[in-house]
């Protein structure tokens, strides 16, 4: 029944395509062969798009690179041509990375022909581009042009192989491993008890009256609940509740030494909304673009805001054979090279980093100081990862505590970090929960600061009271202490061992190389990719690394990151993963690491 019911559907699909196509296909003669860069994510609507639109891509388009601020011109990728017969087929609407498996025989609905079915249905529901206000020529290009390689092509297609094991198409794999990203929860690790009981009593204060819950869970609950107005429910000032505002100076104070004013503080939908926020203060729209100093590797977030908020990317290459670590001269030379075409007025350091896992001396922070002082740079301290400390021989430092110990003029720099409680041993990604403190602005551009974030309304007042928790936490002499201690060091010490037990297991793989896991939690590996592979990769009109994680993806079901995504000294090859999967599945994964790199060498060498 189910196998009439889907080839009468196709049937309908097919013969409702061919009339449509017919009524709005423009003469076969006005339309060139399309070609798209190899880094877009083409979709079927894209394709047909192209197909009835008056204004194609040539064969070649110019592109910026996210780490280079040289145009250039991307390998292209051949989608189809008027002449082919392919053209007339709604499953060719797809690209390579997209490609359909073959259905099993004997399936009473395959893998194909469902699929086949859903794209065909879309590309029926998308209207030609010219019938639309907005259209992929008119939006906003800086849209277009920014990329984020977290949640890219790899991610989709990982999304997609999850919905064919769950069709039950075979594999050489049961799962999806998504060590993409360093969501701590995805991947198993137990919140922590004191901060959902808080919440839970902020979101539903009914259960302030039962007695399964720690007096000072309560205390903390009540507290944010009359700050917020009696309802987690209600907008909070866009800077976020002055209750927890002033918990977040005192743990600053605490953790630094010196004080720490509730007015420079301001609470976000995680540490990414804060930076955004104040990051877009520095673009222009006259003059020279404002150029950002950022690492190389790095985080997207910071390029793709960049290029969307239309600021030039200045990036000084990470010392790898020096366990990733920031050289002054490297910086010297990226500022005075990015001074030739913008206005270079940022710097941003991520310590520990991502994706690097490295964990900056204090003397490194000291250096970088003295360089932001001398070239007149704002500080833009990301520091979401300072719980997340391994290294023996390592202490997180942050800028501004280093700043107060320097002294004047150092004190007087501008600079603004961050924290989320996405990170750290907290793992509350999902509820977006962040600070930002932001020191040394012109009360009359922080003023302006404040009426921008103000159009966002606040941040979330969960989220907020998430970061109460982080900054306000259990006391010693209070029901919740011991267990909240012993949570905690558990996260952190078990991310310690798994840490440990990633980097090892990289460095024994043939053609593997990784460094130390300082902090954080993530690994950047070099790989050795064969000249057979490279070669391979270009004819797909893919770069070695991407080609090397659709690989790894495709044959083991494991989701990493290319370093291209990351940004990497030409000619070298890095993939990003985390830390994050429990030890179990993680030994696991670094089985099937081993297992895919043997096989891929032995392929391509």
């Amino acid at each position: 029944m189910q196998a009439f019911w889907l080839g009468h559907q196709r049937g309908v699909v097919q013969s409702t395509f061919r009339k449509w196509r017919l009524q709005n296909r423009p003469p076969v003669s006005t339309v060139p062969t399309v070609v798209v860069a190899s880094r877009s994510i083409v979709t079927p609507t894209q394709c047909l798009e192209s197909e009835t639109s008056s204004s194609l891509p040539s064969r070649q388009r110019s592109i910026s690179s996210p780490f280079d601020h040289q145009p250039t011109t991307a390998p292209t990728t051949l989608l189809f041509s008027p002449a082919a017969k392919k053209q007339h087929s709604v499953s060719h609407f797809h690209t390579h990375s997209c490609q359909l498996a073959q259905s099993r025989k004997g399936d009473s609905i395959g893998r194909e022909e469902v699929i086949y079915v859903r794209r065909a249905m879309a590309t029926l529901a998308a209207q030609s581009h010219v019938d639309l206000v907005l259209n992929v020529d008119n939006i906003n290009p800086n849209v277009k042009a920014m990329e984020y390689a977290v949640r890219g092509p790899l991610v989709i297609r990982a999304g997609e192989i999850e919905k064919e094991l769950a069709m039950g198409v075979k594999k050489p794999f049961t799962e999806v491993i998504k060590a993409n990203i360093g969501d701590a929860q995805a991947m198993g690790q137990k919140p922590i008890t004191f901060i959902r009981q808080v919440l839970s009593l902020v979101a539903y204060p009914d259960l302030l009256n039962s007695k399964e819950f720690p007096e000072d869970v309560k205390s903390r609950a009540r507290a944010i609940l009359e700050s917020s107005r009696g309802s987690a429910g209600c907008y909070s000032d866009s800077a976020g509740l002055e209750l927890v505002r002033n918990h977040v100076a005192q743990y600053i104070e605490r953790r630094d030494g010196f004080p720490a004013d509730p007015n420079n503080i301001v609470l976000c939908a995680g540490a990414s909304e804060g930076i955004r926020s104040t990051l877009k203060m520095l673009s222009t729209v006259s003059g020279p673009r404002t150029g950002i100093m950022i690492p190389i590797p790095q985080y997207p977030l910071y390029s793709a805001s960049i290029v969307e908020y239309n600021m030039e990317q200045a990036g000084y290459y990470l010392n790898e054979d020096n366990d990733w670590g920031l050289d002054v001269s490297e910086l010297e030379r990226a500022v005075n090279e990015a001074r030739k075409r913008c206005n270079v007025r940022g710097i941003v350091v991520i310590n520990p980093g991502n994706p690097t896992g490295q964990v900056l001396t204090r003397d490194n922070i000291v250096e970088v100081i003295k360089f932001a002082h001398r070239e007149k740079l704002f500080i833009f301290a990301d520091e979401v990862y300072q719980d997340n400390v391994y290294a023996h021989n390592r202490k997180f430092h942050s800028f501004k505590k280093v700043t107060k110990e320097m002294g004047d003029p150092y004190d007087k720099l501008e600079l603004a970090s961050f924290l989320s409680c996405s990170k750290g041993y907290m793992g509350e990604c999902g509820l977006r929960g962040g600070y930002a403190e932001i020191v040394n602005m012109d009360p009359a551009v922080k003023a302006l600061y404040l009426k921008s974030i103000s159009a966002k309304l606040c941040p979330t007042v969960l989220g907020q009271a998430v970061m109460d928790c982080v900054v306000n936490p259990p006391q010693p002499g209070e029901p919740s202490y011991e267990l909240f201690s012993k949570e905690k060091a558990a996260v952190l010490q078990s991310l310690s061992e798994r840490a440990s037990m990633i980097a090892k297991s990289f460095n024994s793989i043939p053609g593997i190389k990784c460094n130390t896991v300082q902090g954080a939690m993530y690994a950047f590996p070099e790989v050795k990719i064969p000249e057979k592979a490279i070669a391979k990769a270009k004819s797909l009109g893919q770069a070695p690394d991407v080609f090397y994680a659709f690989q790894l993806l495709e044959q083991t079901g494991m989701c990493c990151v290319p370093g291209s995504g990351f940004g990497q000294r030409p000619g070298t090859y890095h993939f990003r993963t985390t830390i994050l999967p429990q030890p179990e599945k993680l030994q696991i994964m670094l089985d099937k690491f081993r297992s895919f790199q043997e096989s891929f060498m032995k392929e391509y060498q």
